[in-house]
């Protein structure tokens, strides 16, 4: 059996049994009624108010799971139960692709995002981020909160931005690297970190922060959020579901939030 591949327990194969021969009989919806979608921890805001309009919409419900889009991919991988994955990044994405974990004619590139660097501080000047700029002389003795810059798609786009304009190696010590994006939003929020590096849309999310520099596109990879559906998933709704975060409905929803539409 491949890795992964989920199995119907036991006791539910008995009781659709026994509710096929008891004419009548009112019996629990199955598992499958629920959409379970695993997303990447920056879209909760977003994708919260989109699965709210899919139940208005279609009388449906959805189960979201938000995380750092590597540890949702290694729960599908290790078979978690999930119908829906959308990453933060391709390179999680093409993980489990490769693992044949994913159905190939679901696959698409929903949302793109903006890198920016936010602090605490609602008086803090703007900060002109360019080649070199003195990123280590603003955080003084203190932490740079990121996402875990190996494995945490939000970290590896602020590494790859840092290193291009030449600034990382003078803050790679101080960098203070959480589980996921929100998390290290979370940290300049309460304090705990004079500046952070997240997407827009967290920024756009928390009232205790304020942007003070947007990184230049051309410093770090694309930020793409593909979608796909898992494929062991036996929803019959989940290409539904694709379907409704593609439409104009949900797009003005996620633009609400600060992300672009990709095409």
């Amino acid at each position: 059996m491949r890795a992964g591949r989920r199995t119907t327990p036991k006791y539910l194969i008995a009781l659709g049994i026994l509710c096929l021969g008891i004419a009548g009989l009112s019996c629990p919806a199955a598992a499958a009624d629920k959409v379970t979608v695993f997303a990447a921890a920056s879209l909760k805001t977003a994708l919260d108010a989109v699965n709210a309009a899919w139940q208005v919409e279609t009388s449906k419900e959805t189960t979201a799971s938000y995380a750092a889009s590597s540890a949702l991919a290694r729960q599908i991988e290790a078979g978690a139960p999930a119908d829906i994955f959308i990453s933060a990044d391709l390179a999680w994405m093409d993980y489990l692709s490769e693992k044949g974990l994913v159905r190939e004619e679901t696959r698409g590139n929903l949302l793109g995002n903006r890198l920016v660097l936010v602090t605490g501080n609602k008086d803090a000047a703007p900060i002109d981020i360019r080649k070199n700029f003195d990123l280590k002389g603003l955080l003084g003795d203190e932490k740079l909160a990121m996402g875990a810059v190996q494995s945490v798609p939000a970290g590896k786009y602020g590494k790859a931005a840092l290193e291009k304009l030449g600034v990382w190696a003078s803050v790679e010590g101080s960098v203070a690297g959480a589980e996921n994006v929100r998390a290290a939003l979370l940290l300049v929020a309460r304090g705990e970190a004079p500046y952070g590096i997240v997407y827009e849309t967290d920024a756009a999310a928390e009232d205790g922060v304020k942007i003070v520099g947007t990184f230049p596109e051309g410093s770090h990879p694309p930020i793409v959020y593909p979608i796909a559906m898992t494929a062991d998933s036996d929803n019959a709704d989940a290409r539904g579901y694709i379907e409704f975060l593609k439409s104009a409905k949900a797009a003005a929803l996620f633009q609400a939030q600060g992300f672009t539409i990709l095409k």
